[in-house]
């Protein structure tokens, strides 16, 4: 087992104090905030509004989300290099009630997870590798890695990143 990286995520806060048709602050969350003295689920992928992210990897959590809770895990994450405003556009644009959108927009989690990899053959610059994770009080338990993981990678394998792997490997 390893700790997950460090860092400080910059999020977006609904904050009815805040006036105008977008009710949101920028709020500061620390892994510690995220993971300490919980089990979470985290998965990663290359980018929100990219094909297989948003037809079957981030919907699939979210389907499963009340299994999952009920298997042990607290909450459930789903990480991308994407800004902040690209994520909850997304999370709106899908229907995501329940999984929770983090924004790794300057890739420092993924970088420090050794995820980040190139994707200019797409025109994606810098993203995630597509990964899931169980951390446990900020201990990670178990990583699902797609295989290949390279840069300018010519494929997006989908096998193992899935919340049914997750759910399976939890329920055994």
């Amino acid at each position: 087992m390893w700790k997950v990286p460090s860092i400080v995520f910059k999020t977006r806060v609904r904050d009815e104090s805040v006036d105008g048709e977008n009710p949101f602050r920028w709020q500061d969350v620390s892994t510690d905030d995220i993971f300490k003295g919980k089990k979470i689920a985290l998965f990663a992928l290359p980018g929100a509004f990219t094909p297989t992210c948003s037809s079957t990897h981030l919907p699939g959590y979210e389907e499963n989300y009340e299994a999952l809770k009920a298997a042990g895990i607290e909450e459930v994450y789903c990480l991308s290099v994407n800004d902040a405003f690209t994520m909850f556009q997304w999370g709106k644009h899908l229907g995501v009630e329940k999984v929770k959108l983090l924004p790794d927009g300057n890739g420092d989690f993924t970088r420090l997870m050794g995820m980040l990899v190139k994707k200019e053959n797409l025109g994606f610059g810098d993203r995630s590798w597509r990964y899931s994770v169980i951390v446990d009080n900020c201990e990670i338990v178990k990583l699902f890695a797609e295989a290949g993981r390279s840069d300018n990678f010519g494929a997006d394998p989908f096998e193992v990143s899935d919340a049914t792997t997750m759910l399976n490997f939890l329920t055994k």
